[in-house]
């Protein structure tokens, strides 16, 4: 006959619910704190935009020195070559003035959505406003003019204390406190 030994015992189902209630208390506390994918990952798009605009600024700021371009108040960016522009498109008013290529002011990209897309290859979903375009939306978006509004969606630009998007400011001059502007704004949720 088998002798069963009585020190040998397991957990007992209230020790066992005890374990499963602080651990579910646990997860519920800690688990948010440590796992905001979201913002983070929204802010690294930010963070992706910001290097882009910064390396084609650079691209089209070393391009418009070569062609002596840098201080013209509009210039175009056309077939991978800065080129003086022509006597009709500075007198254009329209928010794109150059006929072909994008606008470049004062040797860096203007704060158009074309400029902007074109040379910092902006795809992939990401949203990109300027006055004109954000004038066009219902309700508008608020957009100062040589500003541009960058972010993952819509909802990140419209929001009335957006906190997860990046602005463009176009340059003004060609000192360098009226060079153009690159600001993240970096509290995403």
């Amino acid at each position: 006959m088998k002798t069963i030994n009585k020190t040998q015992q397991g957990f007992t189902l209230v020790e066992l619910i005890i374990v499963i209630v602080i651990l579910g208390i646990l997860a519920v506390t800690a688990a948010p704190r440590f796992l905001n994918f979201q913002g983070d990952a929204k802010l690294s798009v930010l963070r992706g935009i910001e290097g882009s605009l910064r390396a084609g600024m650079s691209l089209i700021e070393g391009k418009a020195i070569i062609t002596g371009q840098n201080t013209a108040a509009l210039s175009c960016f056309d077939n991978n070559v800065v080129r003086a522009a022509t006597a009709i498109e500075i007198a254009a008013t329209t928010a794109t003035r150059c006929a072909t290529g994008v606008d470049v002011v004062f040797g860096a990209p203007a704060a158009s959505v074309a400029s902007l897309q074109a040379i910092a290859a902006l795809d992939g979903g990401i949203v990109v406003h300027d006055n004109a375009s954000g004038a066009a939306l219902t309700p508008a978006l608020t957009v100062a003019a040589g500003t541009a509004l960058l972010g993952n969606n819509l909802q990140d630009l419209r929001a009335a204390t957006a906190t997860c998007r990046v602005t463009y400011t176009a340059a003004t001059g060609i000192t360098a406190a009226t060079r153009p502007t690159i600001a993240v704004e970096p509290t995403c949720s």
